[in-house]
């Protein structure tokens, strides 16, 4: 048996566990380091200084907890659950709306004074159930009505209801990541073209009828042509990367945490205090790990046994990169703001598991590769990482299936 003659310590991909613990270490400190007054001026509620970092080393070590059981757990047998975990998904999305009509306050995003936001379950999930679909359909996606149109009714329906809450920056990442698993499971130009054109005229409603969504555009569209007129937010983000230097005030000595300074520091805003603090250096190192984590999900997502691992594999890395590139770009005014998480660093348990399970689906495909046999079938790959093979149709390129990938 393979798996027996080797050991588990050479089945693990060093270098993407570096870039995952090196960020939650920096999420950690930076996480106390920004929350300790948030914490402290909530004595009505007896909490010490130390209780949001508490919190966030909870729901790190359930989400170590959860990523680990899926590094031992056959990304295969995800094709019996799909359809299952998918329905659950969208039936708590549906609950939640049902809670926000009947809340005095509104929509809400949660379940829980924050906590438990279905949104960020809904994006590891997309991408696994639209995986085994597009695995399961791959011979028909180029045909219209088994291909682009099943596919927006799918990821249609699943932002609709993140919209709803409204969240329109998740809303946003599972239109993107539906866009990116239709194009890389070997969909033709045609079929692009046509998802493109539905998700800019998606794009288009969202700002028609969302004031948020105009007034941030509005904003970054002005803070490029004059940064005197950027938002509010990103006026003092940039304020406070400035105070940073190139070494940063010190850990713990930057003001841009306090309440006259950046919103919600210890979530959204975290990489500010990051850059602040611990100035140039300690952001490109943040930058750093995050383009180690990319390039080794991309090259897992190469080297996969078979197209649901690419896809998976993929869908997963650039769902983080994606994350972690909104975010730091919202910061220095180079995206709208978007108010969704830095992946690992930002305090938040739903988004801590969420990326930490996905994190482990990607390990559990790094590990299956190792002890797979490799067939002498190629594939090429373009720019950052290319599944579509060398036909002009754009294709996988089909590998012999192994009888592990089989079941």
């Amino acid at each position: 048996n393979t798996k027996k003659r080797q050991p588990l310590r050479f089945e693990i991909n060093a270098p993407l566990l570096i870039s995952i613990f090196g960020l939650l270490v920096i999420g950690l400190l930076a996480v106390f380091s920004s929350s300790w007054e948030y914490s402290f001026n909530s004595n009505a509620e007896n909490r010490s200084i130390a209780y949001t970092i508490i919190a966030q080393l909870r729901w790190v070590v359930v989400g170590l907890g959860i990523g680990t059981g899926l590094v031992l757990f056959d990304y295969h047998r995800m094709q019996k659950w799909a359809l299952v975990i998918m329905g659950v998904t969208v039936l708590v999305l549906i609950t939640l709306i049902i809670l926000g009509a009947a809340n005095a306050d509104g929509p809400i995003r949660a379940f829980k004074e924050g906590s438990g936001q279905p949104s960020e379950l809904a994006k590891l999930v997309i991408i696994i159930y639209l995986s085994v679909w597009l695995c399961s359909k791959r011979d028909q996606l180029n045909q219209l009505t088994l291909g682009v149109l099943p596919l927006m009714v799918i990821v249609g329906l699943t932002a609709v209801l993140i919209m709803a809450q409204p969240d329109f920056s998740a809303a946003i990442t599972v239109v993107f990541l539906g866009a990116l698993l239709f194009y890389l499971a070997g969909s033709d130009l045609k079929q692009i073209i046509m998802l493109l054109l539905i998700t800019a005229g998606f794009a288009v409603v969202a700002i028609l009828i969302s004031d948020t969504v105009r007034e941030r555009l509005t904003l970054f569209i002005n803070g490029l042509i004059n940064p005197d007129e950027a938002s509010y937010h990103a006026q003092r983000a940039m304020a406070a990367i400035s105070r940073g230097g190139l070494f940063g005030v010190g850990i713990g000595k930057g003001t841009a945490k306090y309440n006259e300074g950046v919103p919600v520091a210890w979530t959204d805003s975290i990489f500010v205090v990051i850059a602040e603090e611990t100035g140039l250096i300690g952001a490109l190192l943040v930058v750093g790990l995050y383009v180690l984590l990319l390039y080794e999900g991309l090259k897992i997502a190469r080297n996969a046994p078979d197209l649901l691992g690419q896809l998976l594999a993929a869908g997963i890395t650039l769902w983080i990169g994606f994350e972690a590139l909104i975010n730091i770009g919202g910061m220095m005014n180079l995206a709208p703001v978007a108010g969704n998480a830095l992946p690992l660093i930002s305090t938040g348990g739903s988004s801590m598991i969420t990326t930490l399970a996905g994190l482990g689906i990607l390990m559990n495909i790094s590990r299956q590769t190792s002890f797979t046999k490799k067939t002498p079938e190629g594939r090429s790959y373009s720019a950052v990482v290319d599944l579509r093979g060398r036909d002009r149709r754009g294709s996988v390129s089909r590998r012999r299936r192994s009888s592990r990938g089989q079941r």
